[in-house]
């Protein structure tokens, strides 16, 4: 992207924090009456100083992590697994509470405007949640004017209400008008002033974006970057402080009916168009803003689940190129969370605070590890800029923790608390499958003479089925391009099941003359066969998917998905070291899609050879509790179920199960 889209996509969540910002920073010193309103300004120059040493700590951030520094990237390099789970349990808390504070805040937004809305804003919220889901699972991206609009609509409308009423201000000397009469109902103390500054510094939500998204930048991307961080920070500043100027001099008092912004923008153009004009952008924006989190959620989701910390099917890019499992995980974790708090921005603030400042707060010790370790160049000026921004953010998480524990706080730290507790036993999990699946030397017999060579020097099956592949087949290996989507459909089929695995046959049991002619075989010596075996990677369930195919006395084909050429040539050097005697075809998918090529390339083989009876041999992890079964791919029922419209296609799987904790 160019920076002048750059900024509109990527600053989208933080400058839409202005419209609830300084309202929930306001919305707690009003409790002190007269009294607490007066220490509006001072706390809010507190708040733009932080956003001041954050946005320098992020540069720094750019520069040391030029493809990309996410807090979990950032804190599991430089400070441990432990500390980067809890990061991204920081993160993936505040992605869900932007989704549903902003469409809350949104729909304060819009019933401001328009009153007789205000008794259905959970269900209308719940709907415009389900229309973000739906989007995004279309493949709705952020790009171009389309979403750069609503960012600069909403940067005028600010702009433009603060210079009004500054002018305005200026006609009377900048003399702040009266406020209503307020009665207090808390004594203004140290208490009072920390949880309205844990409040008002919901506005840096979204600061980190682009530290997250540098190589969405044109080259130089880690410069560009950096320039589009500091005119963020640089208009943040500008429209929260405006505000909070222009709501001290115009007297504006958080009320229930209606938004602070509202209140100003009616004081400022009256009830015309420009302040609808405000009302539309400030909506606009906010839903933008929750649009965001549909990028950053599921790819954190992502990179837990590479780290084996999350279950693998959110390693999986839908059919739109989406992460549709974490779009759908972080729709429903919204949708609940904005149901159980009645869409109320004011509650769900308390609960905001604690996972945006945790992940700072690690991201940013992290940085000072960084630093402390590597020693470039100007290493102690960084160090003390991350350093700054790491106590700072650790200030306001321990005082948003402390003085809102009982608001709501302690629901957002007991959620930290169980993600760690899941994400670290779904790692055990995973490091316990893969030392039962670990290949040792002196237990594996490689299958050997399960292929009946012709005079060429390979069995015509497994020949015809390399040519399938579209590539000319030059040795016992051969890479071919990813192809596209296989068929769907579900005819009539027959399921048999016996102790080495479960088979199902995807032949149809019609009774009429072309399906008779399309599979005449009635005797088994009328069936020809090729098998392939399925293989996502090298380890003893693979070894025993083999052996099953071998023991046929069949030809054999193995066949394996890569996501790139790297992972490809990895899983080639595996495969000359322990099945070099069996002839492999590996698929190059670049979007990490796995059942349509096998489906493709299952489709050219059958197509090619309609002769052939083809065994598609998958290896199957079975566990012994129901609640890992999530964890592992259930790749054998999608491949049945989209094979099922083909003739002669046989899916069959070959159980490893794996011991349980307690007998290994």
């Amino acid at each position: 992207m160019r920076k002048v889209v750059a900024l509109p996509v990527l600053s989208a969540d933080a400058l839409s924090s202005v419209a609830y910002g300084p309202e929930a920073l306001l919305a707690v010193l009003v409790l002190g009456g007269t009294a607490g309103l007066a220490y509006s300004v001072p706390v809010a120059l507190a708040i733009v100083l932080l956003m001041l040493a954050v946005g320098l700590s992020y540069r720094q951030t750019i520069r040391a992590y030029p493809r990309g520094g996410g807090s979990y990237i950032v804190a599991t390099d430089n400070l441990g697994r432990i500390p980067g789970l809890v990061a991204a349990a920081g993160l993936m808390t505040d992605y869900i509470l932007t989704v549903a504070v902003s469409v809350s805040s949104g729909m304060a937004a819009v019933t401001s405007a328009l009153p007789g809305l205000s008794g259905d804003v959970v269900p209308i919220g719940v709907l415009v949640i389900a229309v973000l889901l739906a989007g995004n699972l279309r493949g709705v991206r952020q790009a171009g004017a389309l979403f750069a609009a609503p960012t600069y609509a909403f940067i005028t409308a600010v702009v433009s209400l603060v210079a009004f009423g500054l002018y305005d201000a200026a006609g009377r000397g900048f003399e702040p008008v009266a406020h209503p009469p307020l009665h207090a109902v808390e004594g203004v103390g140290l208490l009072l002033v920390m949880r309205a500054f844990a409040s008002g510094s919901t506005a840096m939500t979204g600061i980190e974006a682009i530290s997250n998204a540098v190589p969405a930048f044109k080259p130089v991307a880690w410069r560009n970057a950096r320039t589009t961080l500091s005119w963020m920070i640089g208009l943040l500043i500008a429209l929260f402080a405006g505000t909070v100027a222009m709501v001290h001099l115009e007297g504006v008092v958080p009320r229930s009916d209606e938004t602070v912004l509202s209140q100003l923008a009616h004081r400022s153009f009256g009830s015309g168009g420009m302040y609808v004009f405000t009302q539309a952008a400030t909506a606009l924006v906010l839903l933008l803003a929750a649009n965001t989190a549909y990028n950053d959620f599921p790819r954190v989701l992502f990179l837990l689940a590479r780290d084996s910390h999350a279950p693998r099917i959110f390693l999986r890019l839908g059919d739109r190129l989406a992460f549709s499992n974490g779009i759908i995980v972080l729709s429903v974790a919204a949708a609940l969370v904005y149901v159980a708090f009645d869409g109320d921005t004011a509650t769900l603030i308390p609960l905001y605070a604690v996972g945006v400042f945790l992940a700072f707060t690690l991201s940013q010790s992290g940085m000072v590890v960084h630093w402390w370790r590597g020693r470039e160049r100007h290493w102690r000026k960084s160090l003390g800029f991350n350093a700054t921004g790491a106590v700072l953010s650790a200030l306001v998480f321990i005082t948003a923790g402390i003085t809102k524990f009982t608001e709501g706080a302690w629901l957002a730290i007991l959620v930290v608390g169980l993600f760690l507790l899941a994400t670290t036993r779904i790692h055990r999990h995973y490091a316990r499958v893969a030392e039962a699946l670990r290949l040792r030397p002196q237990q594996i017999e490689i299958p050997s003479r399960t292929i009946a060579p012709l005079a060429g020097g390979e069995s015509r099956p497994a020949r015809e089925a390399g040519d399938a592949g579209g590539a000319e087949v030059t040795g016992s290996t051969e890479v071919v391009g990813s192809t596209g989507a296989g068929s769907a459909g579900a005819p009539e089929s027959t399921e048999s099941t016996g102790s080495t695995g479960s088979t199902e046959s995807t032949e149809s049991t019609g009774s009429t003359e072309s399906t008779r002619d399309a599979e005449p075989e009635e005797s088994p010596e009328e069936i020809r066969h090729l098998s392939v075996v399925a293989l996502d990677s090298l380890h003893r369930a693979s070894m025993r998917a083999l052996a099953y195919a071998a023991s046929l006395q069949q030809p054999v084909l193995a066949l394996h998905v890569s996501p790139s050429d790297e992972d490809a040539e990895e899983f080639r050097a595996d495969w000359l070291l322990w099945g070099d005697h069996l002839p492999l075809r590996i698929i190059v998918s670049p979007y990490r899609a796995i059942v349509t090529p096998l489906i493709s390339y299952v489709e050219s083989l059958h197509h090619q050879r309609p002769d052939l009876t083809i065994t598609v041999i998958i290896p199957e992890i079975v566990v012994r509790h129901w609640w890992h079964r999530v964890l592992h791919s259930r790749l054998a029922g999608r491949l049945r179920r989209a094979l099922r419209p083909l003739p002669k296609i046989v899916v069959t799987t070959v159980p490893f199960h794996v011991p349980d904790g307690r007998s290994t």
